[in-house]
């Protein structure tokens, strides 16, 4: 028999959805006014947001705690600010991270007139910290296990493309960490369970996370965060 270590599913077709003719968007977890009981937080992990931004549209959002904000363009790019005055432009190929203090907004536009974007956005609960300075990354998105992030001691996120049967192990740095993992693109299976485009895997006890391509190709996010 197969070791199953300690897990929970968020499958897709269970996400909360809020649309309206210029903006969608998708949450996996409890967010504005999508509930259910079945999908708190995991750890400090507490938005994981896919969202699809049609050209020229923005909007904002209200921050009620310290909070680490991890911004990542699947398709074209976008821009954001925020009351402290950061401002700037990702595309895919990039991330940001972004502290937000308590009571702070951040603004996010699609540049483009006409194109649709799609996005995801990552909220972590971390203390509050004087150095609020964002910081971005390229990555090549490839079948390497690329770090995209990394707030030393708390959180990191990795990420990797993966083509059929081709394999991927990520290494927790602390193994009282749990680990999210989330399928960007394709059909996976991670810890001997089967994800698919918009799943998501909530991971807990366990040293390493062992990820295999099931798709053509698969794209996957994995994100370690403290319980």
């Amino acid at each position: 028999m197969l070791p199953q270590s300690k897990g929970k599913m968020f499958l897709a077709d269970e996400r909360g959805l809020n649309e309206m003719a210029w903006f969608r968007t998708y949450n996996t977890f409890n967010f504005g006014r999508y509930y259910n009981e079945h999908k708190t937080p995991f750890g400090s992990l507490y938005v994981l947001n896919e969202d699809i931004l049609a050209g020229g549209k923005g909007f904002n959002m209200l921050v009620e705690e310290p909070t680490d904000i991890i911004l990542l363009p699947v398709v074209g790019a976008i821009s954001f600010k925020n009351t402290e005055g950061h401002n700037g432009i990702i595309e895919a190929g990039q991330v940001q991270l972004l502290h937000m203090q308590k009571g702070t907004q951040l603004e996010i536009r699609n540049p483009y007139e006409s194109d649709l974007v799609k996005f995801l956005q990552l909220w972590i609960k971390m203390p509050a910290i004087e150095e609020t300075t964002p910081v971005s990354a390229s990555f090549t998105l490839d079948n390497h296990l690329r770090e995209i992030f990394n707030r030393e001691g708390c959180h990191r996120g990795a990420i990797v493309k993966l083509a059929s049967k081709e394999e991927a192990v990520y290494k927790l740095s602390n193994p009282e960490n749990g680990v999210f993992v989330f399928a960007i693109e394709g059909d996976m299976e991670a810890q001997y369970r089967l994800l698919y485009a918009g799943d998501g895997l909530a991971l807990w006890e366990v040293e390493e996370v062992e990820i295999e391509a099931l798709s053509a190709s698969a794209i996957v996010l994995i994100v370690e965060v403290s319980l």
